[in-house]
């Protein structure tokens, strides 16, 4: 009997500790301190991933001292590559990362407003699975949008989603036979049965990966229209965290004159981040 209430009162412990180090880390926010004042970000739990991995690398201070190395008005402002702590003025960067890449954590209702928080990555053509950089980040500046851009925003992320789970779809072995009688009416000109059977193919891909077609949600329409953002970069980056203050100074940072490589001429610095409550 004694046994069992000292395993229980242990149990009980490990279960406090547990809740314990996820309260610790819900809600985290980071102060990212600057050589043009300071912005606040609040991480989301959504992306446990690079939630955690962004609180590590503050906690090594691998931020400190690097630069915001890519500014483009109107979109965003790219920080995190470690090669530009020490970079001279016009040096090329955007290359760097601490070794390693996340698994993308794409999540519908996290979008590009505003003051979002993302993850750089590589293109599609040498990363199709969309993993992150592991240090490189932007935060979305943007602009508003018209809801007739918005609609056309949308039918190219369609028409670019689609592509990509129907290229997906046909790579398969067993899928064979479909991308070759596909190949046989595009080599006979077919138009009117090539129309059919591609729509045939993108039903069947979007049902094997279980997904549905890119729409933006009423939210978002209303958020793009009033208060901006980046939609374009919807359901491509991996958005984890917002900007909760210090909106002044990611405008002083996006409004910084750049080189041709969208470098800023005068250096924009981290030059501290931390967690704060």
């Amino acid at each position: 009997m004694m046994k069992k209430q000292i395993l229980f009162f242990y149990f009980l412990m490990i279960l406090g500790f547990v809740f314990a180090q996820n309260k610790e880390v819900s809600g985290v926010k980071v102060a990212i301190k600057t050589n043009l004042g300071t912005i606040t970000v609040k991480l989301y739990d959504e992306t446990p991933i690079h939630r955690d991995n962004f609180i590590r690398l503050v906690k090594k201070h691998y931020f400190d001292s690097l630069l915001f190395h890519r500014v483009i008005k109107n979109f965003m402002i790219q920080a995190g590559d470690p090669y530009s702590k020490r970079a001279k003025p016009g040096a090329p960067l955007g290359n760097g990362g601490p070794g390693y890449t996340l698994p993308a954590e794409i999540k519908p209702l996290l979008f590009h407003k505003r003051g979002a928080l993302a993850a750089a990555r590589e293109p599609d053509n040498v990363n199709p699975k969309k993993r992150s950089s592991g240090s490189q980040f932007y935060i979305v500046q943007g602009r508003k949008f018209t809801e007739d851009e918005l609609k056309k925003l949308e039918k190219r992320i369609q028409n670019t989603q689609t592509n990509e789970l129907a290229i997906e779809f046909l790579s398969k072995k067993e899928n064979r036979a479909m991308k070759l009688k596909l190949d046989s009416l595009y080599k006979n000109h077919m138009t009117e049965e090539i129309k059919i059977f591609s729509k045939e193919i993108i039903d069947k891909a979007m049902k094997a990966a279980g997904t549905t077609l890119f729409k933006f949600t009423p939210e978002e329409i209303k958020t793009y229209e009033t208060i901006g953002g980046a939609p374009h970069l919807d359901n491509q980056y991996t958005v984890f965290g917002e900007v909760i203050s210090g909106f002044d100074v990611l405008d002083k940072i996006a409004d910084a004159k750049t080189d041709a490589r969208d470098r800023p001429i005068k250096d924009i610095r981290i030059l501290s981040m931390k967690i704060v409550k």
